[in-house]
């Protein structure tokens, strides 16, 4: 049984970390309820996919140079970490930032989520909208990516999210509330471990590679064909 006096309080997500997380939430959901509405409402789904795409550019450079535990770097575990931690043999370090498991979740979601965006930005419901980068490809490859967008990659993102929910509510059962610290930044560990980075110079520079980002974003949304 540990005590208080035996937790050391350790800043895990920065808060640039945390506001990718929630803002991805809310997107996502966006992105959900806007597809499912359909009509004038793609207006809205183009613009949170839109969104999400400046998201995952930041995730992306910011999982580089970002705080200690957001660095990609410290959650790529070997397989043999992996299993290790399957058969409950993990390390006290695989509690600070992802754990083996958690990282396996978070690529799965990185991935896929750029796989939907990207296929996204290819797709047409060929009645009134269609991604900027259909008139770059063949209707061939539109055809193909309009298919997985529409009735594969929204379905294995749901299983996704419902996992992600379902391992939230588990820990919690472990009186481990991931939910909080990634809402503060802060974890109770028992051990000690490098905080990470989380000052004004940080969340500086985070405001600005996200400027850039969202206008790569914005510059992707003007490739599209004009309307005649």
């Amino acid at each position: 049984m540990y005590t208080n006096k035996n937790l050391h309080k350790v800043r895990v997500w920065d808060l640039p970390t945390r506001f990718f997380h929630w803002a991805l939430v809310a997107c996502v959901i966006g992105l959900a309820i806007t597809g499912t509405v359909g009509g004038n409402a793609m207006v809205w789904h183009f613009r949170f996919g839109y969104t999400v795409l400046a998201l995952l550019l930041f995730r992306i450079v910011w999982g580089l140079v970002g705080g200690r535990w957001s660095r990609f770097g410290a959650f790529i575990y070997a397989p043999q970490s992996v299993i290790n931690y399957l058969k409950g043999q993990g390390k006290p370090e695989h509690g600070v930032g992802h754990s083996p498991i958690g990282a396996g979740s978070v690529f799965a979601m990185l991935g896929f989520l750029v796989a939907q965006v990207g296929t996204g930005l290819l797709s047409d419901d060929e009645i009134a909208f269609a991604g900027p980068l259909t008139r770059f490809v063949s209707n061939a490859t539109v055809s193909l990516t309009t298919n997985y967008h529409k009735n594969i990659g929204k379905w294995v993102l749901l299983a996704l999210v419902l996992l992600h929910i379902a391992a939230i509510i588990y820990y919690l059962s472990r009186k481990h509330n991931l939910v909080g610290a990634m809402l503060h930044g802060d974890k109770e560990l028992v051990v000690q471990a490098p905080p990470s980075r989380d000052d004004t110079v940080s969340r500086v520079a985070a405001v600005l590679i996200l400027a850039i980002c969202g206008g790569v974003a914005y510059w992707v949304s003007t490739l599209a064909a004009p309307a005649f």
